[in-house]
């Protein structure tokens, strides 16, 4: 069997911690100005501290791939020459390319990192990939457009390369993210393909008659609203075996800009699901499908890989992905001389709420039988953004980088 591995985004260094305690055996990071996604919260990835990232990385036993996926002007490579040598002493274990520009200066001042080619190439065909192996690439990571038979006979036609694909996270309706949407609508103040999409495929739309400027007409003239252009959010956990089959080496997720719960527990997930299906090729998977129903996403779909996309790959009556869990609490590895836990409340939490406990190891029920504050007083409850310590009647072995979530599927989520 070929070596299969579980890449998971890295929004910042905590994200990518979790991602790897999670069981991500990969992480993908980057700096705002190269890569395709801006980052806004957290212990951001710079130039600055990006050897402490990948350093981080690797003394937790994952790999990590920086991403250089812009398409660059004259200013942007400009930029990339002056702090190039940056990268290089990050020394990660591949970079994330998509421009001809910044591959040449990889080459040039990176000799020895192994080339990713982006998704952004659109890599759709055999030849394709032979032309980016014969351009010193070890790995591609294939166009979300391709169907499962398509991968299965590159791979046949290409046997010694890596191959790399989506498997789960938000879709772009524009083919494989290149989208300039978001540039005409913002005045080119958000570049969509330099990491600051304000992602119009999500907006409501109505129609204006040329003759009737000030009045608005429904685009849908049904029960189900006018979201024209988003995607659902993809989800391949159920065909994980056919992947497998046909050749894929790294199945990717996205969301560098997803929360600290999407990350650890859509890891937990993936990794559990492929560990079973190493095990036991007809494992019964439709349980992840279940628990990654609990973080948020748009209603899910195949997508292109059973090559039947079509009008139920779109999400027309919401544009903002629901959880079908609420994330309650990051426990923050601390425990007070009573053994109770410190946590960060994301949601509202109630004594004697029944709550999911999930850890790298460990899932499980739990009632919060005790809620303190800082100050010592026993409380009710824990309001969103609150520091208190609780107590539970169930307690995590290794609760460092437990969070806790509201048990069940909400039923909006389809």
């Amino acid at each position: 069997m070929q070596d299969l591995e579980l890449l998971m985004p890295a929004g910042n260094l905590e994200k990518l911690e979790y991602a790897i305690k999670y069981g991500a055996d990969a992480v993908y990071l980057g700096v705002v100005d190269f890569s395709l996604r801006a980052m806004r919260k957290g212990q951001l990835i710079t130039l600055d501290n990006l050897k402490e990232a990948v350093d981080l990385a690797h003394k937790l036993g994952a790999k990590a791939y920086v991403t250089l996926n812009i398409f660059a002007f004259n200013n942007d490579i400009k930029l990339l020459e002056g702090c190039i040598e940056k990268f290089k002493d990050a020394n990660p274990d591949a970079v994330i390319v998509s421009d001809f520009g910044i591959i040449n200066l990889v080459k040039k001042y990176m000799p020895d990192t192994p080339l990713h080619i982006s998704t952004q190439t659109n890599t759709l065909n055999y030849e394709s990939v032979k032309f980016w192996q014969d351009f010193g690439a070890t790995r591609i990571i294939l166009a979300r457009e391709l169907p499962i038979a398509d991968i299965a006979e590159i791979r046949r036609r290409v046997p010694d390369i890596e191959l790399e694909c989506f498997v789960h996270g938000s879709q772009c309706v524009s083919f494989s993210g290149r989208c300039l949407l978001s540039d005409y609508f913002t005045n080119g103040e958000r570049k969509a393909n330099h990491g600051n999409c304000s992602q119009p495929c999500r907006w409501s739309y109505k129609l204006v008659e040329s003759t009737r400027p000030d009045q608005y007409y429904e685009i849908n003239q049904d029960e189900r609203g006018s979201h024209i252009l988003s995607p659902k959010d993809l989800c391949l956990v159920e065909y994980l075996p056919e992947l497998i089959d046909a050749g894929v080496n790294s199945f990717k997720v996205e969301g560098r800009t997803k929360s600290l719960y999407y990350v650890s527990a859509v890891a937990k997930a993936y990794r559990n699901a492929i560990d079973d299906c190493i095990k036991d090729r007809n494992a019964d998977l439709h349980k992840y499908f279940i628990e990654l129903k609990k973080v948020g996403n748009r209603g899910y779909t195949t997508g292109f890989a059973l090559g039947h996309n079509n009008s139920d790959s779109y999400s027309y009556d919401i544009s903002k992905g629901l959880a079908g869990a609420d994330f309650l609490c990051e426990f923050k590895g601390e425990k007070n001389t009573e053994g109770a836990f410190f946590v960060k409340i994301k949601n509202k939490v109630l004594l004697n709420d029944e709550v999911e406990i999930i850890t790298p190891d460990e899932q499980f029920t739990a009632h919060i039988t005790r809620i303190v504050n800082t100050q010592g007083e026993e409380q009710p409850l824990g309001n969103t953004n609150d520091d208190v310590y609780i107590t539970l009647d169930r307690e995590p072995v290794n609760f460092k980088y437990a969070i806790a979530r509201t048990t069940g599927v909400k039923e909006h989520v389809s």
